[in-house]
This record gives C-alpha cells, sequence and structure tokens, in this order.
C-alpha cells in the first residue's frame, strides 16, 4: 500500500506550538483576549483594512456580515450556483431566501451579467464567492451593486492571499469574510475571520457577535439587543498568529503545488484547470481539474481509482439548486455541467512532485 496522499492538511511548525502553548499557559485573566487582538491586528495589516473580526466559523462571520445588513424576512440575496452550503445556508437563518444564478465557465464564479436580471424589489445584498481560489469579477459585480444600491458580501473562505487588480481578496465588498478550517491556505483549526471598513457597520457587528453586548458599556453583563456567541477562542487566535506569519510563504506554496501539477500533467489532454487571467493573482488553494464536456468522463469513477490508489480526491461542488431543500434551476446550465466534471486534487503542504507524477500517471491511463 503507497503512502496516503491528502487533499488537504495544515503546515504546523514549531511557532505554531510556541504561541498555542503560551495562550494555553499564560492566556488567561487578564490576558485571555492577547491573541485575539494580535490576530486582528495582524490580519488588518496583511489586508490593509480597518478592521477584523475574528469569528468561531466563516459561517458564523457570513451570519454576522448578513444579520447587520439588516437581511430579513422575505428578503433576497443573490448568490452563486456553485458554492458549499455554508455560503448561503445564514441568509436562511434569517428567514431570506438566496436566489441562485449561474456561474461562468472559465473561473466558476458568480456571472455578473445574469446578477442584473435577478434584481427585484425584494433583494437586498449580492453574495460573490471566490471559489477554490479563484476571482470573481468584481469590478462588474461592485458596478452593478452601487447602480442598485445594494450591498455586497464577499465570500473569500477558499481565496485568502488571491488578488484581483492588487487587491486582496475579501477587501473589496461592504463585508468580507474568511475561513480558517483546517483545510484552509491558513488555519486556527475552526475558526474564521470577517473584514470590513465601513465603521457603522462594524460598530454593529461588534455587538451582534458577543450576545448583545456593547463592548462601550460600562455596565457588565448588559445586552442591548439579541445577539449571537460567535467569538474565536485566545487559544485559536494564537494558532492563527503564527500562521499568519508565515502565510506569504504558505500562499507560494499552494501556488509551487500548483506549477507542479501543470508540469505533471504536461501529456494529459481533455482537461483544464483554476484560472488567473492576467488581472489576478490566485492563490490556489484547492487545485481543481475539469475534465472537457465531449469526454463523457465518470467523474467519481475517476475518484474511485485515485481513492484505490489510497489519494484522497475531493468532487466539485454541486449546485446548491439541486439540493433537496432548494427549488432546482437546471437553466444554471454551466453550474450543472461542472458538478459532473471537477475533482478537487491534493494540495496539502507536504505533497510533492514525486506524488504528483504518481497521480498523473492514473489520469494518463484514463485520458491517453
Amino acid at each position: 500500500m503507497t503512502k496516503k496522499i491528502y487533499y488537504a492538511k495544515p503546515s504546523i511548525t514549531e511557532l505554531e506550538v510556541s504561541y498555542v502553548t503560551d495562550a494555553i499557559k499564560n492566556g488567561w485573566g487578564d490576558y485571555c483576549y492577547d491573541y485575539i487582538y494580535r490576530l486582528q491586528e495582524s490580519f488588518q495589516d496583511y489586508l490593509h483594512v480597518k478592521y477584523s473580526l475574528p469569528t468561531s466559523s466563516c459561517t458564523g462571520a457570513l451570519h454576522l456580515a448578513f444579520a447587520a445588513l439588516d437581511i430579513g424576512l422575505g428578503d433576497e440575496v443573490i448568490c452563486p450556483d456553485i458554492t458549499w452550503i455554508a455560503s448561503v445556508a445564514p441568509i436562511t437563518y434569517l428567514g431570506a431566501k438566496p436566489v441562485f444564478i449561474d456561474v461562468l465557465s472559465d473561473s466558476w464564479c458568480i456571472d455578473p451579467k445574469k446578477i442584473e436580471a435577478a434584481i427585484t424589489d425584494k433583494t437586498k445584498a449580492i453574495l460573490a464567492v471566490h471559489l477554490y481560489g479563484n476571482l470573481a469579477e468584481m469590478d462588474e459585480i461592485l458596478r452593478i451593486a452601487k447602480k442598485h444600491n445594494l450591498p455586497v458580501v464577499e465570500d473569500a473562505a477558499e481565496a485568502l492571499g488571491s488578488e484581483y487588480r492588487e487587491k486582496k481578496a475579501g477587501t473589496m465588498g461592504d463585508v468580507g469574510v474568511f475561513s480558517f478550517h483546517g483545510t484552509k491556505t491558513m488555519t486556527t483549526g475552526e475558526g474564521g475571520m470577517l473584514v470590513t471598513n465601513n465603521t457603522e457597520l462594524f460598530e454593529k457587528l461588534k455587538v451582534l457577535s458577543d450576545h448583545g453586548r456593547n463592548p462601550d458599556c460600562k455596565k457588565m453583563f448588559w445586552n442591548e439587543r439579541i445577539g449571537y456567541k460567535y467569538k474565536m477562542s485566545n487559544l485559536q487566535a494564537a494558532l492563527g498568529c503564527a500562521q499568519i506569519e508565515r502565510l506569504g510563504e504558505l500562499v507560494e506554496k499552494k501556488r509551487q503545488i500548483f506549477s507542479w501539477y501543470q508540469e505533471c500533467f504536461k501529456n494529459v489532454s481533455g482537461i483544464s484547470w483554476n484560472l488567473e487571467p492576467n488581472h489576478t493573482k490566485n492563490s490556489y488553494w484547492m487545485p481543481t481539474l475539469l475534465f472537457n464536456e465531449k469526454l463523457k468522463i465518470d467523474r467519481d469513477n475517476v475518484i474511485e481509482k485515485l481513492i484505490a490508489k489510497n489519494i484522497q480526491a475531493r468532487p466539485f461542488f454541486y449546485p446548491l439548486s439541486s439540493l433537496p431543500m432548494f427549488e432546482e434551476k437546471k437553466e444554471n446550465e454551466v453550474s450543472y455541467s461542472l458538478c459532473k466534471r471537477g475533482i478537487n486534487l491534493p494540495s496539502y503542504y507536504e505533497v510533492n512532485k514525486r506524488d504528483m507524477l504518481f497521480i498523473s500517471s492514473i489520469f494518463e491511463k484514463i485520458f491517453c
């Protein structure tokens, strides 16, 4: 049996161990928020944003974002049909409806041309998701949003380190959110981050994130509204502080892994990969291979062949409108096609070119 090749694992060094150990030993009492504050400052510096709010998950960050934007019962939020369900589940928590529109065939992100046609008097926001490190076309999305006076929530859970016209993913909308799950480029185990440059919105978010308590209020245990419990722990933040110090290194490693894949798969025809137009920098969180539709390849069969060789792989996300809790929208033809043809390949930090040559040899037998 060959060694197991994982699709994702974090990179943990002695720096992470030392920070977490310090938080365990000393991060209590007067010091119980030290690493949280430090992570906020480091993240703001990295992204060049005014405000950041560490959260227990990216899902929680999204819930806070939509709540702070007063999304509520009967409202609609325009969303891409292809993304992980966590992008849209918080919309439903608030009694609102995600409106699924198709994605672009090259970037796999929301199609700006179809946003405007989906806007109604019930539309209250647009959700842009940067998928697998690819970038949504933010210029056009922001133009449409401004025209219709709609806020944009930018889901950069999978795109930390990606850039659009030299702006970091997650910094261009009214609110940006990130994931620090153990599979992501940077991790705190579980956890997430919300960022914004809007002072009024951030003041509202601080209250919402801590059971409706205003940090400026001097009365202990005074709640000015019903809020949520989405705070990150100091222990998680300690891990995050070490990770963000290494973030440049981690992003470049992801980019190197992707370039190795392209080199090792040069003899495999009928496939395409994550897109990196000239005006973007892709952090390639998850190298994603797409089969040409004409080949009629059975994606699940390919994944089974990889698993049989001890290689982890993930299927491309399903269209959310194909799930049983939502209304089917087969007119979103690109989304329904992508899900049948896409595979996420291993990109954990210890993967090497020998592993990729082994993976590519399996594809050569299938395709060549």
